[in-house]
């Protein structure tokens, strides 16, 4: 029999009741029979039924176990960012290590262009000042040498 049927027992078994005198809502019934019956009932239920009771029974537990693994998830997202964070610190201060770097170095570069510059304008200066002189003792060397060269008007012929 399925519950249905059961169910219907039951109201039959109910209707079919002696009356109780003075009382028009209340009837004698067969205990044992309405017993038999609830037993069947109980026997014919879906197992999704059985399933639900159980579930209902060990929800507490199921509750605690959710409560406990959300907490889990939290902790270790909340860790998972401290990490994160911790890692983009880290580049940002490399960053700002790698961009102080680079700038002492430009500044450095610069200095030692400047210093080159400077070094290599008098080391010119220098040999231009000597090319000069040269230059000079050159022509006079040759001034010299065009004088040696002439003959002399003063001399007796």
């Amino acid at each position: 029999m399925n519950v249905e049927e059961l169910l219907e027992m039951m109201e039959e078994t109910l209707e079919a009741g002696t009356i109780v005198p003075f009382s028009a809502s209340k009837r004698m019934v067969d205990v044992d029979r309405m017993r038999d019956i609830i037993d069947e009932v109980r026997n014919n239920l879906p197992d999704e039924i059985r399933e639900s009771k159980k579930i209902v029974n060990d929800r507490e537990q199921i509750m605690q176990n959710a409560r406990i693994e959300s907490e889990n998830i939290i902790q270790q997202a909340e860790e998972r960012a401290r990490v994160l964070t911790s890692e983009q610190e880290i580049v940002k201060r490399s960053q700002q290590h790698a961009a102080e770097i680079l700038s002492a170095a430009q500044k450095s570069a610069k200095e030692l262009t400047r210093k080159a510059t400077l070094y290599c304008e008098t080391i010119l200066k220098n040999s231009e000042e000597v090319l000069g002189r040269s230059m000079a003792d050159i022509k006079n060397t040759r001034m010299n040498l065009r004088s040696a060269a002439r003959p002399k008007n003063n001399m007796p012929k």
